[in-house]
């Protein structure tokens, strides 16, 4: 859906340039409301809103339009050349391995996590479902009140509205392979 799409870009090409919303609609004269309809693939811009927002972050408007025509129906990703997505203080890096996909009912990722990171205080709550796996390292969960620990081979299946959390206790990296459905906006 092009809507999605967009608004996948915009999100992204902001946080890149670390904006917030705000920040974006002062750049670019475009009001924070429309940018948060965009960015959650709720309304399609104008011409003239996409120019203005394409601008502000240093883009061509056929940045977002081509974009949104390349969606692929199948998405092949060699060993170890997913396309990075997020970085925190080099701490976690999650690289998608579905990324370019038309129109994704789930999201694949590798998180490569490194020692003591953990997901934050409190536990994150949304829609969806996700499932993990240790693909090598350890990882301890934390879901509605209950402790997984995962070793590198375990899994785990879970409601994302339950409030969940992680933590990697090791003294070095774990690598995570995740699914989330329905996909992030990324």
């Amino acid at each position: 859906m092009i809507k999605k799409m967009i608004g996948r870009k915009l999100k992204a090409s902001r946080l890149k340039r670390d904006k917030t919303i705000q920040e974006l609609a002062g750049m670019s004269k475009v009001s924070s409301n429309m940018i948060s309809r965009i960015e959650r693939g709720l309304t399609i811009p104008s011409v003239e809103i996409l120019m203005k927002l394409a601008d502000s972050l240093g883009l061509s408007i056929s940045y977002f339009v081509e974009e949104a025509e390349k969606g692929n129906t199948v998405v092949f990703t060699p060993a170890n050349q997913g396309e990075p997505i997020f970085f925190f203080e080099d701490k976690h890096k999650i690289v998608s391995l579905t990324q370019g996909l038309r129109d994704p009912g789930f999201s694949v990722f590798i998180d490569t996590i490194e020692a003591y990171c953990d997901s934050g205080e409190g536990g994150m709550v949304h829609t969806g479902e996700e499932f993990a796996m240790v693909l090598d390292g350890s990882l301890d969960f934390n879901i509605e009140g209950i402790d997984y620990h995962l070793d590198a081979g375990d899994s785990l299946s879970f409601k994302a509205a339950l409030p969940h959390s992680w933590r990697n206790s090791n003294n070095r990296q774990t690598e995570v392979l995740w699914v989330v459905s329905p996909p992030p906006n990324v």
